[in-house]
């Protein structure tokens, strides 16, 4: 917190270090850095009194606001790790991250505000706290002027702040200590924390944000990402806030109150760089361009891209229409495990090309290579292969919290030697990097990354579906969309019932973009003789490529392929009528 803070308030302390775009259009509040300082402080002497200590964890699961990037920095400031818990997820996967994490506390809201609506937080952190004995207190805000239940471990979080001392001396930790923990899905159902450190995570995130963005002092830096990501972590808060940025909190939602939200605000906070998601804009594309056009972008000089490979027509229209084919469009590929941008068309040499829809620079210090199928380099140009990074960086992860076995497992194992990232990727005639998607059984749903399996695992737990498969397909506006294969109990009534009661488990298990876009009943999966789902097959069954199943030799029973296809059709057919 001092290179984000201290070292800013005694240069210059009425810099403005977060514009707070509130969820009610044209309700921006700014904070300075002093103000910013004394906000942490007060929340930090608070998380002490209560008992918080060096290297305690502590969870946050609140809105996007100057109070939660306060909150994040407050633990940083007296050395507890904090999870952020995007503030949608269920009580149920908040409750698994806490109990994983083993947190003492908890920084809620009474309430968030989103697209107008009102989110019950405070309400979904009781009921996920009622099993997770670690937790000694509730820290609750108000973020709404409504009452919501208090009970003995819970503390008005203002009330005390107000009482607190504002000047609260930080502590000193190694450079290798854990600075927080994030959640993010694997291949297998349960979520890993994911462990970044002091110095090398915000060294890398402060750097990338200033030579991927040519952030200049001065510049109003307007990621639109939660901070329940690793985008809000790296690119609204340590990132920006190391350099003395100007960072803008969005709390709203692409198209509320109108689609025109996202560029209204550029005009009104004069915002130079912006920063989102490909869901979104292709989300913004179908309203078409007068919502664009309405408002003065001439402030921007950077677009930035973040979360799934963009495809051409969203790169485009970002470009031509949003950038008026002025501004450098940087589509950038990371992970929550590389800590910042790995790979990116900028920085490069001045006007260097930048093609549209690619990844193309490995920024500075990261090697990336590409391998094949019997984990050797592949060589040369015009080629594909797994993606893998061959020499350690800054921002890397150091480990999963409590499963530092899975962490080797998961990335070291797979090509020793060599970090392997879990995406394919394409090095062009030119030597630029293309990332063209995972390589195992993770899909990306509105930029959001989710493990099959915790789909499967939430609708497991549904009494007549003894078995199911998820796989991922192309959808117009989230990227991919999760379709699942179910095989109902013999004598199973009402499967339009049982269709909405798995659609409620998946919400309630894991938060509402996790629930399948589709549902499909078939008499059985395809397997393999040692009873392992094919889900390739599945895969080219939804995107329609059943032309080209590939070696079926290993299911136990072919015949099931026909089945599933003729299910499938059915199911088309009953859909488009």
């Amino acid at each position: 917190t001092v290179n984000c803070l201290d070292q800013h308030v005694e240069k210059s302390p009425n810099r403005v270090a977060l514009i707070w775009e509130r969820d009610e259009p044209g309700t921006a509040v700014h904070v300075t850095y002093r103000e910013l300082l004394d906000l942490t402080c007060r929340l930090a002497n608070t998380l002490k009194k209560y008992g918080i200590q060096k290297g305690d964890r502590v969870a946050i699961y609140m809105s996007v606001s100057p109070l939660s990037v306060a909150a994040m920095l407050a633990c940083a400031r007296i050395g507890a790790v904090h999870t952020v818990i995007f503030a949608g997820f269920s009580a149920e996967s908040l409750a698994g991250r806490i109990m994983d994490s083993g947190c003492k506390a908890v920084i809620t809201y009474n309430q968030g505000v989103r697209g107008g609506r009102t989110i019950e937080l405070k309400a979904t952190v009781d009921e996920a706290v009622k099993n997770c004995p670690s937790i000694k207190h509730v820290f609750v805000a108000q973020r709404t002027d409504n009452k919501v239940q208090m009970g003995d471990r819970d503390i008005p979080l203002e009330e005390e702040m107000t009482k607190a001392d504002s000047i609260c001396t930080p502590e000193s930790m190694d450079s290798e200590d854990t600075l927080f923990m994030l959640y993010t899905s694997g291949s297998t159902g349960k979520p890993k924390g994911i462990v970044h450190t002091q110095a090398g995570y915000l060294l890398y995130a402060a750097l990338t944000h200033k030579y991927v963005f040519d952030y200049q002092q001065g510049d109003v830096f307007g990621c639109v990402a939660d901070i329940g990501w690793i985008t809000g972590h790296s690119y609204v808060v340590y990132g920006p806030l190391c350099n003395g940025a100007t960072s803008v909190l969005f709390e709203s939602t692409p198209v509320y109150p109108d689609p025109g939200r996202y560029w209204e605000v550029v005009q009104r906070l004069k915002i130079n760089q912006f920063y989102g998601a490909p869901t979104a804009i292709r989300l913004l594309l179908n309203y078409g361009e007068e919502w664009v056009k309405k408002y003065d972008r001439s402030s921007l000089k950077v677009l930035g891209s973040v979360g799934e490979p963009i495809n051409k027509e969203a790169w485009q229209w970002f470009y031509q229409v949003v950038g008026e084919g002025r501004c450098a469009l940087v589509d950038t590929w990371w992970q929550t495990e590389t800590g910042g941008i790995c790979i990116a068309p900028r920085p490069s040499e001045e006007k260097a090309e930048i093609v549209p829809a690619m990844a193309m620079r490995p920024f500075f210090g990261i090697v990336p290579v590409l391998m094949d199928d019997n984990g050797e380099v592949i060589e040369g140009n015009d080629v594909s292969g797994a993606l893998c990074i061959a020499q350690p960086w800054p921002g890397m992860a150091r480990t999963i919290h409590g499963d530092h076995q899975r962490f080797i497992d998961a990335y070291f194992k797979a090509y020793p030697g060599y970090y392997f990232t879990g995406d394919g990727a394409y090095r062009s005639q030119k030597g630029y990097y293309q990332i063209t998607g995972r390589m195992d059984d993770i899909i990306n749903i509105s930029g959001h990354r989710l493990g099959t399996a915790e789909i499967e695992d939430a609708m497991a737990d549904h009494p007549e579906v003894p078995e199911t498969a998820v796989v991922g397909y192309p959808h117009k506006i989230k990227g991919e969309g999760a379709f699942a294969f179910i095989v109902l109990k013999e004598q199973t009534a009402g499967v339009d019932n049982i269709e909405e009661e798995l659609k409620t488990l998946v919400a309630s298990k894991i938060a509402k973009y996790a629930v399948p876009d589709h549902i499909l009943v078939v008499k059985r999966l395809p397997k393999t003789r040692s009873g392992k789902i094919m889900r390739r097959l599945l895969r080219k069954v939804v995107t329609e490529q059943s032309g080209n199943m590939g070696d079926v030799t290993t299911l136990d029973d072919p015949s099931v392929v026909k089945e599933i296809l003729d299910a499938y059709q059915n199911y088309k057919e009953k859909s488009s009528s």
